[in-house]
């Protein structure tokens, strides 16, 4: 399963929520278990906004969809919420490396990211 353009026609009404931040959570909803997107990854497929814009979204509206799902390029974990995000990754299979230099683990990039 891939998230494509086309699946975004049909935004969830999100009353609470513009209409970029809808979009950014019907686009996390897409994502399925075991799987990640960056934040970069969602703002290119919604073709609008960036990074930054993606994060300031999950930061505010994020706990009501699979946030540990959307995740920084490097695979690096959401400082703050590494145990929580752990947990999840362990019960959805979602690929982790272990970084050479030692530290906590990183998500697999290459294995977990879905593309679009």
């Amino acid at each position: 399963m891939t998230a494509r353009r086309s699946d975004l026609g049909h935004a969830r009404r999100r009353p609470d929520v513009g209409d970029y931040a809808s979009r950014v959570l019907d686009v996390v909803d897409t994502i399925p278990a075991g799987s990640v997107m960056s934040y970069g990854d969602v703002a290119e497929l919604l073709g609008d906004g960036g990074p930054r814009q993606v994060g300031r979204v999950m930061a505010l509206w994020g706990g009501g969809v699979a946030w540990w799902r959307v995740v920084h390029a490097d695979g690096s974990l959401l400082a703050g919420h590494e145990q929580a995000a752990l947990a999840r990754y362990a019960a959805e299979g979602t690929p982790l490396r272990q970084p050479a230099t030692g530290g906590p683990p990183r998500i697999d990039m290459r294995r977990a990211r879905l593309h679009s």
